[in-house]
This record gives C-alpha cells, sequence and structure tokens, in this order.
C-alpha cells in the first residue's frame, strides 16, 4: 500500500450539531457508565445521530478491545471487567431515549470462552422487557467462530444480526486482527442456519486499497451465505497510527456499488462516504423489509 498521504475531498465534510439533544445523550451515556461505539470509533455521524435521537449504537462488554484491528480506534489491550448490570442499563437508556431501533454492538472479548455472548443475550431480553416496541439489532465480532457462541446469541432472538466482513479477502489478513474473511462469512452462514427468520448484515469498508472486482466478489461471496443487508462506506483514518486512506471514492462510485449490490440480490444497500454500518439502521431494516 502507498505511504503518499491522500488528500480528503472538500465535499466530504462532516457537520458537527451540538445542540441540547446531544449534549444530554453524552451526559446519560456518562452518568450510567455506558460505552458507545458513536464515541469511542470517532464515528462520523454521531452529531447527526445523538443531535436526532436517530439509532445510537451501545458498546457493551466494556471499552477494551482484546484485539488491534489498524483500521479501528477503540482501545486494545486486555479488559478487566465483565459487568452483569451493565444490560439493564442499557435497556433504562433506550427506554429514556425513546429509541425505536437499537444498534448493539461490543468489543472483541477474546479473553471469555463464550466470546460475550452471555452479556449480549441477556442485554436483547433486558431491552426487550422494558422496550417491546423497540426493534433489536446486535453486532458482534465472530465470537472465536464457536457454534454454541453464535446460537446462545441468536437463542435471545434478535430483530436483524449484524457482522462486519470489513474488507476484501485479499486485504483481511493486513487490516483485520485475529478475525478471518473465511470466519466471518461462516459465523454469517451459521446465524442463518440456526434461524433462518432473522435477516443478516455486513459492511464494507472502501479506500484501503481494494479494487472494484474485489468488492463485487465479496458482494458475491456474502450472497452465497444468505446475508440480507449490504452497507458500504469510506474508509477514515482515525488517528496518524492506524493504516492511511489509499483512496477516496466518489458518490457516483458509492451509487454503481449500490446498483450492483441490489442487482445480487441483497434486500437492501446503503452505500456513501460517511455510511456506516448503523447509520440509519431502523431505515435500513425497513427497506430491506419492503423489498424483501
Amino acid at each position: 500500500m502507498s505511504t503518499d498521504y491522500v488528500r480528503k475531498p472538500e465535499w466530504l465534510k462532516i457537520k458537527l450539531n451540538t445542540n441540547e439533544q446531544y449534549t444530554n445523550i453524552k451526559k446519560m451515556m456518562r452518568e450510567k457508565k455506558l460505552h458507545t461505539v458513536c464515541e469511542e470509533a470517532k464515528c462520523p455521524n454521531i452529531h447527526e445521530c445523538w443531535a436526532e435521537r436517530k439509532t445510537a449504537t451501545f458498546m457493551i462488554l466494556g471499552s477494551v478491545c482484546t484485539r488491534a484491528c489498524r483500521f479501528c480506534a477503540v482501545q486494545t489491550g486486555l479488559p478487566t471487567e465483565l459487568d452483569w448490570e451493565e444490560p439493564e442499563r442499557v435497556a433504562v437508556s433506550v427506554e429514556q431515549m425513546g429509541l425505536k431501533h437499537v444498534v448493539i454492538t461490543a468489543v472483541a472479548r477474546d479473553d471469555l470462552k463464550d466470546g460475550g455472548a452471555g452479556v449480549f443475550a441477556e442485554t436483547i431480553r433486558a431491552v426487550r422487557r422494558r422496550n417491546p416496541l423497540c426493534s433489536i439489532e446486535v453486532l458482534p465480532s465472530d465470537m472465536n467462530g464457536e457454534y454454541d457462541n453464535v446460537k446462545t446469541l441468536l437463542d435471545a432472538k434478535p430483530d436483524i444480526l449484524n457482522h462486519n466482513i470489513e474488507t476484501v479477502k485479499r486485504l483481511s489478513p493486513r487490516i483485520r486482527a485475529r478475525a478471518t474473511y473465511e470466519r466471518s462469512l461462516e459465523f454469517l452462514r451459521r446465524a442463518k442456519e440456526l434461524n433462518a427468520a432473522i435477516p443478516t448484515k455486513s459492511s464494507i469498508m472502501v479506500g484501503l486499497g481494494e479494487t472494484k472486482e474485489e468488492i463485487i466478489e465479496t458482494m458475491d461471496d456474502l450472497r452465497a451465505n444468505n446475508v440480507d443487508i449490504l452497507t458500504i462506506g469510506q474508509y477514515l483514518q482515525p488517528t496518524k497510527h492506524h493504516l492511511k486512506v489509499q483512496k477516496y471514492w466518489g458518490l457516483q462510485e458509492f451509487e454503481e456499488l449500490k446498483m450492483i449490490a441490489m442487482s445480487k440480490g441483497f434486500s437492501h444497500c446503503e452505500a456513501g462516504p460517511l455510511v456506516r454500518s448503523s447509520y440509519h439502521a431502523d431505515e435500513q431494516v425497513h427497506a430491506a423489509k419492503a423489498n424483501a
């Protein structure tokens, strides 16, 4: 990969909106000792989503990840906590925010035998008890590829299961830590085998040196494993210590990728520079159902 700096396009700008809604949500997160991937991963859409009280993405199982993926800003190291009161705090926060759709993700917990599946499952149940009309999307790691861990998660019956392939097969070993391209596909396939009624979803970052042909190949691999929804977004370097951007894909290129994805049979594809896995997640689910 090139080490040259690629200048960010003028049209790729983020509008900051720190209104009262945004400030109140941030305060609530701190009071309840909760983490969000919106903050930890430096999501470019945090101001829009929080200011308008759109989909919030809670990050459970602490803020320290056992993996050190070269694209991710989340802190890495050896986690020290396993908080079984966290599921209820998440459920209360969802209730107070009045969310109609919530995304629950987590750091990778390779230190736990179940990969965190038990806490994931209890969080789903806690949210559903307090918020019966709220749809629940989960975004876990591959949980070490263990079948029982996937089953524990699916037995709690989330409304949608999201697991990110992240990048094309050729680049996966360089970009991801411990996770593999093949294991992610296996995770998504097993989820469908366990409960075919639960839609599955995955995401691809672009701008890391992949080719259009490789992206299309990844689409084919995801469809071969019955993935329903795809999101495609531009990789943005979170700090100077992370991988550099190799290319900024244009708006027309994203539109073309979306059209290709839909022609492959995905029930919905969201593609754009600032698109992230949980961006407008509620709208993605509704669109997928309409096209199913």
